[in-house]
């Protein structure tokens, strides 16, 4: 077996099981899960009529690469969304079976094991694929801590002025996550400038995990993204990758259907590593998916949901816990006020009296520079529906401080 399977940590809801083992949750509520981010919302009909529609692709092998079409349809996207030119839909662009699986795979097709001592720099708390992904490519995480900062435009974010030369030298790859999991922190346009001139400097890939762009709260100013970002820096797209995903944007989860982005040479080998790993989109799959990377409508009214209970919800639990509305994404990413209350002792106590899951933030994050920086905050998906989160909110608002609504 390959010894870096060993590496791996249980995954976080793994964790979450064990924790909540031999404890009973109070049969006098029902259950309320905001603990995985796994979007509730109705899947609009076009999806699923396109879908149904193209039922017959099933009898043909898809290709790795996708339909042109299918790619045209991204690259439009793409040049609506963030204003920039189309990217050339042929070389630029590859449809993926979710940006989970492709996250992973990239790093195996990125680090070079020929050279001595591999690092992946990743942010800390994180998604934790990349640790993963870095682990079985056979390279050594670098987490770098985003913790909360007395100035907002560096609480939550990634900066490199702390990390050693020696470890940037040594750097094949970092994950950027922007709009953040867990934080909803958006990276501004400076932060972007200070990562592409580290890669031109150092040679590292920039792989920009976006699966969270499109649920933000300002129609007018939505999150900014790395290949916008980049065109607005007069650079092109040069060891820069985007990941995003359809699951959030458009409540499709099980479609498993995203694509990635950017510098057309990564693109290249990325797509011949697919062709014998072997994931390739399901024909219909990618109607359906055409389908929803074309209409916006749905992902307004999306935004709109998210928004309504983010606005009602979090001023209930301003009392128990220091949480704002995130930049973006669906996460409430909350400190704990009572400081000797601990993140699993309170993921318990909900879990035990109130029937309400949240994931703790140690599970989020490592130990790294002698903290976890996870350490005392929660996280609360807010996937449930409205009148599910005000319920929660209430229960929390009214056992810890006895204020009933």
């Amino acid at each position: 077996m390959n010894p870096n399977l060993n590496l791996l940590q249980p995954y976080p809801f793994q964790r979450l099981r064990d924790l909540f083992k031999g404890i009973t949750p109070n049969p006098a509520f029902t259950p309320i899960n905001l603990s995985i981010g796994e979007p509730k919302h109705a899947t609009p009909p076009l999806i699923k009529e396109a879908l149904v529609n193209n039922l017959a692709g099933l009898a043909n092998y898809p290709t790795t690469i996708g339909s042109i079409e299918l790619r045209e349809a991204i690259s439009n996207w793409i040049s609506r969304r963030y204003n920039i030119p189309a990217l050339n839909p042929e070389k630029a662009i590859l449809p993926v079976t979710g940006s989970r699986e492709a996250l992973f795979a990239f790093a195996q097709v990125v680090i070079d094991k020929t050279k001595p001592d591999p690092v992946v720099i990743s942010p800390n708390p994180f998604y934790q694929i990349y640790e993963g992904a870095t682990f079985l490519a056979g390279a050594t995480p670098y987490f770098l801590n985003t913790l909360p900062h007395e100035d907002p435009a560096h609480n939550h974010v990634m900066d490199f002025s702390s990390v050693p030369a020696d470890v940037l030298s040594r750097t094949q790859l970092i994950y950027v996550c922007s709009p953040g999991n867990p934080s909803g922190k958006v990276m501004s346009l400076d932060q972007w400038q200070a990562i592409f001139a580290l890669a031109d400097r150092y040679g590292f890939v920039i792989a920009a995990d976006e699966c969270y762009s499109e649920i933000y709260f300002d129609e007018a100013n939505p999150p900014l993204g790395a290949l916008q970002a980049a065109h607005l820096l007069g650079r092109d797209c040069r060891n820069l990758i985007v990941f995003s995903s359809l699951s959030k944007r458009s409540n499709v989860p099980g479609m498993r259907s995203g694509f990635v982005a950017g510098d057309e040479k990564i693109i290249e080998a990325f797509a011949l590593y697919r062709t014998y790993h072997g994931c390739a989109m399901n024909p219909a799959v990618q109607a359906a998916s055409i389908a929803a990377w074309d209409d916006e409508a749905h992902v307004i009214e999306n935004r709109k949901l998210y928004a309504e209970k983010f606005n009602n919800v979090t001023p209930l639990l301003t009392d128990v816990l220091e949480v704002t509305i995130p930049d973006a994404a669906f996460y409430l990413w909350a400190k704990i006020k009572d400081d000797k209350i601990s993140d699993t002792e309170f993921a318990i106590q909900l879990y035990r009296d109130l029937n309400i899951t949240v994931l703790p933030g140690s599970f989020l994050a490592r130990e790294a520079h002698g903290v976890n920086p996870g350490k005392n905050f929660i996280r609360m998906a807010l996937v449930a529906s409205y009148d599910e989160c005000i319920e929660a909110a209430n229960r929390i608002r009214e056992h810890f401080t006895g204020d009933a609504d």
